[in-house]
C-alpha cells in the first residue's frame, strides 16, 4: 500500500478517531432548542460538507434565527469537551504515525470539522507533532467530494497528488480523494457500516485497524 507514497493524508472523523458517534447526539440537542428534530436523511446529506458550509445549511434548511458564525461557535462548545477529553485514536493509528514519522514522510489532514476540534482531540491524544499540516474544507471554495481540500493539503506539503494517500471512512471523503488523482484507503468505522459495500466500491484498499497495514492483511480493491 506504501509503496511509491511521498505523503500521506487523513481525514480526521471516523478515519483517525473514533469521534462520529456524538455528532448525532449533538444534532439532536441543538435542534431541540429550535423545537425541531433531525431528519432521517441529515447525515448523508450534510456529509462532506465543511464545518462553515455545513452551518450554512443548517440556517437554511431549518430556518434558524442565528448567524453562521453562531452555529458554528455554538457546536465548537458542545463538542469541545468529548474532542478535548473522549475521543481516541482508532486501533493502530499511533504505530503507523510513528512509522511514517520515522519514515519522514509527511503527513496531513484535511477535515471537513473545525481546527478548534481537530487541534484539542490531536493534543488530547498526544499525536500533534506527528502532523506537517491541518487543512479544512472551510479554506477553499468547495467540501467534500470535491477535491480542493486534498489537493491544498498536498500543495502545502510540497508533493504531486498522485504521490498520496489518502485515509476515508464514507463515500464522500473518498471520492473526494480519488477526484484529486489520490489513492485512497478505506477505514472502517461503525457509523458508516452499513454503507460499506458502496464504500468498498469506490476506495483502493479496505482495513478495519491501521494494524492491518503491518501485518499484509488488509484488502487490496483495486
Amino acid at each position: 500500500m506504501l509503496k511509491q507514497t511521498e505523503a500521506v493524508i487523513f481525514d480526521l472523523d471516523g478515519t483517525l478517531m473514533d469521534s462520529m458517534w456524538m455528532w448525532a447526539d449533538i444534532d439532536i440537542e441543538f435542534l431541540s432548542r429550535f423545537n425541531q428534530a433531525p431528519p432521517e436523511d441529515l447525515a448523508v446529506t450534510i456529509e462532506g460538507m465543511g464545518f462553515t458550509e455545513t452551518a450554512q445549511y443548517f440556517k437554511e434548511r431549518f430556518a434558524l434565527p442565528c448567524t453562521v458564525e453562531e452555529i458554528k461557535q455554538e457546536w465548537n462548545r458542545m463538542a469541545f469537551q468529548k474532542y478535548s477529553c473522549e475521543v481516541p485514536l482508532k486501533a493502530g493509528a499511533r504505530h503507523f504515525l510513528s512509522y511514517l514519522k520515522e519514515r519522514q514522510i509527511p503527513v496531513a489532514i484535511a477535515s471537513s470539522n473545525s481546527r478548534e476540534l481537530i487541534v484539542a482531540c490531536l493534543t488530547n491524544n498526544h499525536v500533534e507533532t506527528f502532523f506537517d499540516q491541518i487543512v479544512i474544507s472551510c479554506e477553499v471554495a468547495r467540501g467534500k467530494p470535491s477535491p480542493d481540500v486534498y489537493l491544498l493539503a498536498a500543495d502545502r506539503l510540497g508533493v504531486l497528488a498522485d504521490q498520496c494517500l489518502v485515509f476515508e471512512d464514507v463515500p464522500m471523503g473518498i471520492l473526494a480523494g480519488k477526484n484529486a488523482g489520490m489513492r485512497v484507503c478505506a477505514m472502517e468505522d461503525d457509523f458508516s457500516i452499513a454503507r460499506r459495500q458502496e464504500i468498498r466500491s469506490l476506495a483502493d484498499y479496505y482495513i478495519r485497524s491501521y494494524d492491518q497495514i503491518f501485518d499484509g492483511t488488509y484488502e487490496v480493491l483495486k
